[in-house]
């Protein structure tokens, strides 16, 4: 990949580890052009956040090929599901601990597959308190942190499939094709209130973002010895 390559445009898919932030992927890779490359400064963005307890696809576009990122942040998502019945978390997620124990013996896997078919099509859906979402100019996830008590509004929302369903109590594994703006945590949350018996999403992995496929990405943009001219 050339320096003139890079500045034209390139949309880099990037296999995003756990625990980083899609704005530390964006700065990592913006730094080692940077530095590999001599420059004072080079348009990085990446086109659509995927949260630090994920992993999977996230597109990092450079150059002119960041006028690209809304095109690329509206197309539909596709995740891979993890989530736990019969437990939640204030975060809806990983970040949390544990909270609200309840009994599942009586949930069969019927009873799973018939509440999933309910959330296909458009639906309504109120976003966790634990989100980047904007609140009067403030991050609600830091008003969450804070103490201060956050009211999310509903918003309308598409899933296009759920399929692919493994079930191993107390845990349910599932693809998920979803529009722009799904958050799957919140997924997790609903299905468990719909069982009436709670559930939180343990495992969160993007697979596909539109046409682009996590099957084509790697994590090696982020690691220190990776040159950017050099072939993957």
């Amino acid at each position: 990949m050339t320096l003139e390559e890079i500045q034209h445009g390139q949309i880099l898919l990037v296999d995003k580890p756990l625990d980083w932030s899609s704005f530390n992927v964006v700065n990592k890779i913006k730094f080692k052009l940077k530095i590999e490359f001599k420059l004072k400064k080079i348009k990085v963005g990446h086109a659509g956040t995927l949260d630090p307890r994920a992993t999977g696809l996230l597109i990092v576009c450079t150059g002119k090929a960041t006028k690209q990122i809304s095109e690329i942040q509206d197309a539909p998502k596709e995740y891979f599901v993890e989530i736990k019945l019969g437990v939640q978390t204030e975060s809806y997620d990983t970040e949390k601990p544990e909270i609200l124990h309840q009994d599942i013996s009586h949930i069969t896997g019927e009873n799973v597959q018939e509440i999933l078919q309910k959330f296909i099509g458009e639906i309504d859906q109120k976003p966790p308190v634990f989100s980047a979402l904007k609140i009067d100019g403030e991050r609600a996830y830091n008003l969450a942190r804070a103490g201060i008590q956050v009211e999310m509004k509903n918003r309308k929302i598409t899933i296009y499939y759920i399929d692919n369903v493994e079930i191993e109590f107390p845990f349910v594994r599932f693809s998920v094709g979803c529009s722009k703006g799904t958050y799957i945590r919140t997924l997790a949350h609903d299905i468990g209130q719909k069982l009436g018996v709670g559930a939180y999403l343990t495992t969160l992995r993007r697979t596909k973002i539109g046409n682009f496929s996590v099957e084509n990405s790697t994590d090696k943009y982020l690691q220190n010895d990776f040159l950017f001219d050099e072939d993957i």
